[in-house]
């Protein structure tokens, strides 16, 4: 098993400060948020974020993904991509690029049903997109990964093993996120993994509560989801890491830590400490 950070959790770090920090702390692998920027005035996860390579115009920046990775001497989980399969020519376009780069593979949003249309609708067309996409990534000898995401066609294990179902795993793959299934999509651990199989492909982890939002005026009460720090959510991070030993999971596991009760680098170091102390206790061997 190996530890990687996702950028999209590192906004105040240029690229360069994120790989040198990442590796200094031990981290093994950096997962790059691939996106053309969104202005802010200061940096956030999701605006403003310097840990980003730009989409339009990525090739000429392959050469210096490369090199501010490699010389740190990290590794390339995958690439954070933020395109949906339907977005035909970007997506062959990080597919290329991670087949450049020796990445392996991207992460792709997901969708979910348009205005007029049923779920059943909806899911029968986003298969024939999967379809294409495992075409493409054959082409280019890269895997696609489908994440289990909240507010779309598959937030749960049960629902991506649906869609995927019948396509080939060397090229199509599902990308397990614990802390997206709390807000939605939430299965037994154990058996989501064991359910996803040969089609269980890449591990994101971070960690979600729910607080009370409002009391309304029948005295419903209102929850909402909120990003917590990784030991203080709803996943159960232990029982998660031995689950994934049990399936027999050995890949990367990648951090995207949205919480910001300390730091960003007390967060990210602290981050790794726990996750390495999870993963020994569920018998892997941490070289």
């Amino acid at each position: 098993m190996k530890f990687a950070v996702f950028t999209d959790s590192t906004p105040e770090w240029t690229p360069a400060e994120a790989a040198k920090i990442l590796a200094g702390q031990g981290w093994q692998g950096v997962e790059w948020r691939i996106t053309d920027p969104v202005e802010s005035a200061r940096p956030t996860f999701w605006a403003g974020n310097r840990a980003t390579f730009p989409l339009t115009g990525l090739e000429s920046h392959l050469d210096e993904i490369r090199s501010v990775t490699l010389d740190a001497g990290l590794g390339f989980p995958a690439l954070g991509g933020y395109v949906t399969p339907r977005q035909r020519v970007d997506a062959e376009r990080l597919l290329a690029a991670a087949a450049a780069l020796g990445a392996g593979q991207v992460r792709f949003l997901g969708l979910n049903a348009e205005k007029g249309q049923t779920y059943r609708e909806a899911f029968a067309l986003y298969r024939g997109d999967w379809e294409w996409l495992e075409d493409c990534a054959r082409r280019h000898g890269v895997r696609a990964l489908l994440e289990l995401h909240h507010e779309s066609l598959t937030p749960s294990a049960s629902a991506a093993r649906r869609l995927v179902e019948g396509l080939d795993p060397r090229y199509v793959g599902v990308l397990h996120d614990i802390g997206n299934t709390v807000i939605e999509g939430w299965e037994e651990p154990a058996h989501a993994l064991d359910l996803l199989g040969e089609y269980l492909a890449h591990v994101h982890v971070k960690n979600v509560a729910f607080h009370l939002a409002a009391v309304e005026n029948d005295g419903t009460l209102r929850w909402v989801p909120k990003w917590v720090p990784l030991r203080e959510g709803r996943a159960h991070l232990p029982e998660f890491f031995k689950a994934l030993a049990a399936t027999g999971y050995d890949g990367w596991v990648t951090v995207e830590d949205f919480s910001v009760a300390l730091p960003l680098p007390e967060r990210t170091a602290a981050n790794l400490e726990y996750l390495t102390g999870l993963a020994r206790a569920a018998g892997y061997d941490l070289a």
